[in-house]
């Protein structure tokens, strides 16, 4: 008998063609696909096996009808169990690069030279898969994907002075092929510890995956697209840095991260369950008990595959992930922004400056633990210290002219330049400095006095603030109209003659004028 294997799918045509449709072998082979010896083959190998119509068939998987019309045999004749493929190890062994089950097959039959064919091989590799849920349905590559979430469910820390429970987030990455978790607790979501999650994660696996698969969170992802989503620029640079690609999920499609859900539901059950009865008091603890469990769980035997995480990762994933770049990452935040009209820019709690030719532009802040730095078009304009007092941060050479004269003045300055002229004059600007709500009101006042002395020179500007100190008037205009009209020159004996001298003017009508 001839020993040519057919599919099973071509088999069952030809049986149906036969028996149900009443077709001759020619057209029973043409509607196969096959060759009308072919057609005579199957039909003597159904009857050797008591097959006689096709509802013997229907309820026949390709696997047992394959069993019945092609049975291996011994050197002796008689039945020869065939070796079931090992489908946790099938299943591992396509995680790696280039790996088929094509070529799992034929690795298969040289262990096993009267093992199943292929198309056998193949549907008990892919029931196997289906037992294991929807979430084994993704076929993923060692080396390739990083998942990466939060988790819903968060652990807490408990302040020792005050006794408030505060929540803190989970952040959770998983390895595609071989599960190889890792988890932290971080204060935030922000882009600094999202980022610094990452940076962690790829140290604690010793390499970086040639893609990270985060949801669409803002930290990472500023605008969420199916097709072009646009990608935080820190995260982008992040990327850059360690030589992989962001490849966020679709909005919405918690399938598309199965893998790290499942992985968060895990790190749930093995993490967070077995801290919820104890306190943690700072993040350090709590991550120090966190990294206990998480090495624990990845070294636990996983039932479908017959190893843990750990050997797993060892076996197949460590050796395909890539080098982790020399220098560690410098994570820097981004910020788009404009210039406001007082050639600020507003970053965190802090108002930066930039040359003030650059008010209404959009610019670019970049910011690093340390400094931050503005830039126009990709070009630097302006870099500033990051910690600093006060809520301004402003450098006199961004300031026009006009302002950073005025900048420029303080009331010891000021005083000094007072006390050259003389100590009348000093005495009255401090005095016109001590007496406003804020010392700058006073600044214009006490500059018109001392440019005075442009005008009428140092002696006579001290003689005019001597006699207006005496009078108790404290103000520019006393000092210009005393310089004014030669006052500064008439010698007093008597404060009142200042105070009190009566006004003889044309325009003056004196009490006299409303007798009548």
């Amino acid at each position: 008998m001839a020993t040519e294997r057919l599919l099973m799918r071509n088999v069952r045509e030809i049986l149906r063609a036969k028996w149900e449709l009443r077709l001759s072998n020619r057209k029973a082979a043409k509607s196969a696909g096959v060759s009308a010896a072919s057609v005579v083959n199957v039909l003597q190998r159904a009857s050797e096996a008591g097959l006689a119509q096709f509802a013997d068939v229907m309820h026949l998987g390709e696997a047992e009808l394959e069993v019945l019309l092609y049975p291996e045999t011994s050197s002796s004749g008689s039945p020869f169990p065939r070796a079931e493929p090992d489908c946790a190890w099938i299943h591992r062994e396509r995680s790696r690069p280039g790996v088929t089950l094509e070529l799992l097959h034929l690795e298969y039959l040289e262990q096993h030279p009267g093992g199943y064919q292929y198309t056998a091989f193949c549907d008990r590799y892919r029931a196997f898969v289906k037992r294991r849920g929807l979430v084994m349905r993704q076929h993923h590559v060692a080396g390739d994907k990083m998942f990466v979430d939060y988790s819903g469910k968060k652990p807490s820390l408990v302040d020792p002075t005050t006794g408030e429970v505060i929540e803190v987030e989970l952040f959770v990455a998983v390895l595609g092929a071989s599960n190889y978790s890792y988890a932290e607790a971080t204060r935030s979501q922000k882009v600094h510890d999202f980022i610094g999650s990452h940076v962690r994660a790829f140290e604690f696996f010793g390499g970086v995956a040639r893609a990270v698969v985060p949801d669409n969170l803002k930290s990472g992802v500023t605008r969420s697209c199916r097709y072009e989503p646009e990608i935080q620029r820190s995260y982008q640079n992040m990327a850059e840095h360690y030589g992989t690609a962001i490849l966020p999920t679709r909005a919405r499609k918690p399938r598309d991260k199965a893998k790290v859900e499942v992985g968060v539901q895990v790190v749930q059950r093995w993490v967070l369950a077995r801290l919820r009865n104890r306190v943690f008091h700072s993040l350090a603890a709590l991550n120090e008990a966190i990294r206990e469990c998480v090495d624990d769980l990845n070294r636990r035997r996983m039932r479908d595959y017959g190893k843990s995480r750990l050997e797993m990762f060892d076996s197949i994933e460590r050796s395909e992930l890539r080098t982790l770049p020399n220098d560690r990452l410098v994570i820097t935040e981004w910020k788009k922004a404009k210039v406001n009209i007082d050639y600020h820019v507003e970053f965190g709690p802090r108002l930066y400056s930039v040359p003030h030719r650059y008010v209404g532009e959009v610019v670019w802040i970049c910011a690093t633990p340390t400094a931050v730095e503005i830039q126009l078009r990709g070009r630097r304009i302006a870099v500033h210290a990051r910690d600093g007092r006060g809520r301004h941060s402003t450098m006199p050479e961004h300031m026009p002219r006009s302002h950073r004269e005025h900048a420029e003045w303080t009331p010891s300055r000021i005083l000094s330049w007072a006390a050259k002229l003389g100590p009348a004059t000093r005495e009255l600007c401090d005095a016109i400095l001590s007496e406003r709500p804020h010392p700058e009101q006073g600044f214009r006042s006490c500059l018109g006095i001392l440019r005075l002395a442009k005008k009428y020179g140092d002696e006579r500007v001290e003689a005019a603030c001597s006699r207006c100190v005496a009078a108790r008037a404290r103000s520019y205009r006393s000092v210009e109209s005393v310089l004014r009209h030669g006052l500064d020159k008439i010698a007093i004996t008597d404060v009142s003659e200042v105070v009190s001298a009566p006004l003889d003017h044309e325009n003056v009508r004196g009490r006299d004028y409303y007798v009548n």
